[in-house]
């Protein structure tokens, strides 16, 4: 046999357990997208239920995404200890234990279990997102890893775009007619009505946790392969002999407060879409589609990046423009009402979508050894969405739903600069190592 011919049947293989493992993580990708986008649709849902107002009804993203925040750490021992098939597993199975709240939640009508069960299913997503993001990042060449992640963009906004309306479907059902309703019933019909209404995503949530621990199963008996971020090429170890510390990155600090940024006004452009819609006096019966426009947008974003990374775009150009576009469509959705105002908030989906997988990439380059523990960091950044949401909702109880969008350009301005000169940071060299 010639070597031509040995390489290329080594390489086949090679590039089919590629592709194998390529498509399980976007079936990761596709669950994190289900998961994560069903709260557009619980935080009116909850606020109805629940008898809240606009910052109370925002904890959901709160109790969401603060767990990325107090669980990325632990989540890298996790790794660290189980490895990343055995770790996505058990990511699932925590999800599960999420989804399995629910239920007294729902039978109780009490909020606080709700947000338990909320913040038990962000914990396993903080560990599944640990895993994924850095694989699929490393699983290929580094010039395309912005490629690759737009392609599990499209899996996880598919998702996105489905899950809302699935749920809103049954959570949202007739919601205008019981909301008229309830402000004529006493006391005991009213609790009724909205014990009623809590107990509907009781059986969603079952389904849920069924289809989670079938999925954890499957994961652990895959033939996923591991990955050893811990190595180092013969460059990149150079580079950090000095290093003993992420904080020694500073590419990845500003990185790590993009993202914070970034996942800020991804959940406020998908979680607020809806009560917005509403606030503009558009009817949830038709509002619970606006989050599918949303990340219908994210997606046609997605497929861009696919097509134009790194060909025709580089990762760097890719967020400067994206960025840019967020701030113009903020702009157009302040200044204008209805659904034109309601149609610049979907197209944020747009601006936001080659903002992650650019970022990504750029802020755990060069990191070698300390990847696992810069990709958490990069994960605890993800607590952008806890954040700015209820301040959002604090900013619309105060002043109005529509100013309170205002918030979301000093995050588009600050991810310009990161993608102008903030991934260029380097101790103790003058500019970015070349790509």
């Amino acid at each position: 046999m010639t070597k031509a011919a040995t390489t290329a049947s080594v390489a086949a293989p090679a590039t089919t357990q590629q592709t194998r493992s390529i498509v399980i993580i976007g079936a990761l990708f596709f669950i994190f997208g289900f998961v994560t986008w069903l709260n557009s649709v619980l935080i009116p849902y909850l606020r109805i239920a629940c008898e809240l107002n606009n910052f109370e009804s925002y904890l959901v993203a709160f109790a969401f995404y603060i767990s990325y925040l107090v669980m990325a750490i632990p989540s890298a021992w996790v790794l660290k200890k189980t490895g990343f098939k055995n770790g996505m597993s058990a990511g699932l199975l925590v999800m599960a234990v999420g989804a399995l709240i629910f239920v007294p939640a729902a039978l109780t009508r009490t909020y606080g279990l709700f947000l338990l069960g909320l913040f038990v299913q962000g914990t396993g997503l903080a560990v599944l997102q640990t895993a994924a993001n850095p694989y699929i990042t490393i699983l290929g060449p580094r010039a395309s890893a912005a490629k690759r992640i737009s392609v599990m963009g499209i899996c996880n906004k598919v998702a996105g775009a489905l899950a809302p309306i699935a749920l809103g479907a049954v959570a949202l059902k007739d919601a205008d007619a019981l909301v008229k309703r309830l402000s004529s019933l006493d006391a005991a019909s009213k609790a009724a009505e909205l014990n009623a209404l809590a107990a509907r995503v009781v059986t969603p949530y079952l389904i849920m946790l069924a289809v989670l621990v079938l999925l954890a199963v499957l994961i652990y008996f895959s033939s996923l392969p591991e990955i050893d971020t811990d190595h180092e090429d013969e460059t990149v170890a150079a580079a950090n002999t000095n290093k003993t510390s992420i904080f020694q990155f500073p590419h990845l600090l500003l990185g790590a407060l993009a993202m914070f940024f970034y996942v800020g006004v991804e959940v406020i452009a998908g979680d607020t879409i809806i009560s917005y819609g509403a606030s503009q006096g558009i009817a949830l019966t038709t509002a619970k589609f606006f989050t599918a426009c949303t990340m219908g947008a994210m997606t046609l974003g997605y497929l861009v990046g696919v097509v134009a990374i790194p060909k025709y775009l580089s990762q760097e150009k890719a967020l400067q423009l994206f960025a840019v576009a967020g701030v113009v469509f903020a702009l157009g959705a302040l200044f204008t009402s209805g659904y034109t105002s309601v149609l610049f908030i979907s197209l944020l989906g747009l601006a936001n979508s080659l903002i992650f997988p650019a970022i990504w990439p750029l802020a755990i380059e060069g990191l070698g050894r300390f990847t696992k523990i810069g990709s958490s960091l990069l994960i605890m950044a993800i607590a952008g969405g806890a954040v700015l949401p209820p301040l959002y909702g604090w900013l619309a109880d105060h002043f109005s739903p529509q100013q309170a969008y205002w918030l979301v350009i000093p995050c588009y301005l600050f991810i310009l600069y990161y993608g102008l000169y903030g991934h260029k940071a380097r101790q103790g060299t003058p500019a970015a190592q070349p790509r």
